[in-house]
């Protein structure tokens, strides 16, 4: 009997967020979920992480309606799922119970059935209650585990902070660290925990050791999650595969490789090697494929590699004999542990295949791309991007300080932002930290909850003025106002709990999308009242020029009648 390994497509969110910002406008989707829903993926990450904001922000649509129209199609074919951030949802302060609850109870009726949790600090106790509200509204709990990297100091400055009498941790995010956090989620009542590795960082070595270990330690399914940012992605996923992991996440052909997630055609042609079913169909993941390509060049503007895939179809194309032998060769390489032959013939293949190049520079830095590209932004605004090695260097230090939080979404930005203002404090003459983010204050003072490692007392003093830590004070949280506006029939700016979530959890750009959607709908209803008058004028008018001209001298002489 074959091996079977389950496949979550995640091209529809993870895909299109990573490489063109989250633009594709639902007519785009309508294209592909027919075939979608014929390719049978175990399930499709379709919504969540940016895609919410997005869409309303530059598509003027509704996410709840993209949900509902993608559930409408696909039904029961796949699995849909979503991304959110434990009690943080989509944003940093935590939310009271009640607007966690009404998400994860409307998310799942609208039509998601796995709910990805994850925390920004991998505070277990910041998922907690997600776990339940998705549970209890018959949905499947995926609780994440955020993979990230230990911060890469030097020895000098080992010695330096020896000297000082405050020795720099050895270990912090080790294999046991990882395994420990799921197994808390699991006892939480997790139904599937996922290794999410948002940067790309996870190298083969680690994939095969997390792995090993979570299989051994955990009993629910395992769900790796990974991006090819530095080059680590398909081999980490091959590695992953070989140990037994029991989900991967990839994206179809077009919206795969360089910061988003492994191909599928490449997985499945390893697959087919490894005697392992995915039970996809892949004639209709053809047909998916060539409508992205399609869709991707109409989407150019938002596009920065412009790098197509070579054309493939993995349903009638043969390799060439060279590329064919580097797959055999990678599955000798991860069977046989070797790590760094299995890197070189991965990365072959994905450029066999017109994937982007690994980027060096995230590699060495050993930071999300996002969060590189960010501080490079920040930099150049002011033009100081001649900082930006000082601000590597010092990237250590800050993380340290405020708990060693992971890189990842939002703790690898609020990270990098300090980290930028520290140097430009430094190339000031100032003293570091003499401009701090609020985010980063926020961190330090424990209103996002609790880092990996303890935050000295004595920093927290000089950061947020306090020696002890607060965490976030839900009980003092107030609700998004919505107003009524009677210039446009008396209706309320969110006119019922789907809406009046998306003003909590984004104000702004929903409290503008929804205002817009009134005053298009009332202008919508004025000039259907005009056409109505205006069609009944013309027709009175087709009527009085089909009158005998007696019919229209007692049309007359009644109407001043009935006047009088």
């Amino acid at each position: 009997m074959a091996k079977k390994l389950l496949i979550r497509d995640v091209t529809l969110r993870d895909g299109q967020q990573s490489l063109f910002a989250t633009r594709m406008n639902q007519k785009q989707v309508d294209r592909v979920l027919p075939l979608f829903k014929d390719a049978g993926f175990f399930a499709m990450e379709v919504w969540g992480g940016a895609v919410p904001d997005s869409i309303m922000r530059y598509l003027n649509e509704d996410p709840w309606e993209r949900l509902e129209k993608i559930k409408s199609v696909i039904g029961e074919s796949s699995k849909l799922t979503a991304l959110s951030r434990g009690r943080n949802l989509f944003g940093y302060n935590p939310y009271p119970e009640e607007v966690i609850e009404g998400f994860n109870r409307n998310a799942v009726k609208s039509g998601i059935s796995i709910m990805r949790i994850f925390d920004a600090l991998n505070d277990t106790e910041n998922i907690r209650s997600t776990i339940k509200y998705v549970k209890e509204n018959g949905g499947i709990a995926d609780a994440t585990v955020c993979y990230t990297v230990d911060p890469k100091f030097t020895t000098k400055d080992r010695f330096k902070s020896i000297l000082k009498g405050k020795p720099l941790p050895k270990k912090i995010f080790s294999i046991d660290y990882f395994v420990s956090k799921a197994k808390e989620l699991e006892a939480m009542g997790a139904d599937m925990i996922s290794l999410k590795d948002m940067a790309g960082l996870v190298t083969p070595e680690r994939s095969s050791e997390i792995i090993t270990a979570l299989k051994k330690e955990v009993k629910v399914p395992i769900d790796f999650h990974t991006h090819c940012t530095p080059g680590y992605g398909l081999a980490a996923t091959l590695i992953a595969i070989t140990k037994g992991v029991d989900i991967v996440d990839t994206a179809i052909l077009s919206f795969a490789g360089g910061p988003a997630a492994p191909s599928f055609e490449i997985i499945q042609i390893f697959c087919n090697k490894l005697g392992i079913e995915t039970g996809v169909n892949l004639e209709a993941v053809v047909k998916i494929n060539n409508e992205l390509k399609e869709i991707r060049k109409e989407m150019k503007d938002f596009d920065s590699y412009q790098l197509f895939p070579i054309e493939f179809d993995i349903t009638n194309d043969t390799l060439p004999a060279h590329i064919d032998k580097l797959f055999d060769d990678a599955i000798d390489f991860a069977d046989s542990n070797k790590y760094d032959e299995l890197l070189v013939s991965c990365l072959a293949i994905e450029k066999y295949f017109n994937f982007p190049e690994p980027d060096e520079e995230v590699k060495f830095a050993e930071v999300p791309g996002g969060m590189y590209t960010n501080m490079l932004a920040q930099l150049k605004q002011l033009k100081l991007e001649q900082l930006l090695p000082r601000v590597l260097e010092i990237i250590p230090t800050v993380r340290l300080a405020s708990g060693c939080p992971p890189l990842v979404t939002p703790t690898s930005q609020i990270v990098g932002v300090q980290a930028v203002n520290c140097v430009i404090d430094e190339n000031k003459g100032l003293p570091f930290y003499t401009n701090k983010s609020i985010q980063y204050v926020n961190l330090v003072m424990g209103v996002y909850g609790n880092t990996p490692i303890p935050v000295d007392p004595d920093f927290r003093l000089q950061i947020t003025g306090s020696r002890e830590e607060k965490p976030y004070d839900t009980s003092k949280y107030k609700k998004q106002s919505n107003p009524v506006f009677t210039e446009f029939g008396n209706v309320k700016l969110a006119a019922n709990e789907k809406e009046e979530l998306l003003l909590e959890l984004f104000p702004t750009v929903a409290e503008k999308f929804l205002k817009d959607r009134i005053v298009a709908r009332y202008m919508d209803a004025i000039r259907k009242e005009q056409d109505k008058k205006r069609k009944a004028i013309e027709e009175e008018k087709r009527k009085y020029d089909s009158m005998t001209n007696e019919e229209k001298r007692e049309r007359l002489i009644s109407g001043l009648f009935n006047a009088w």
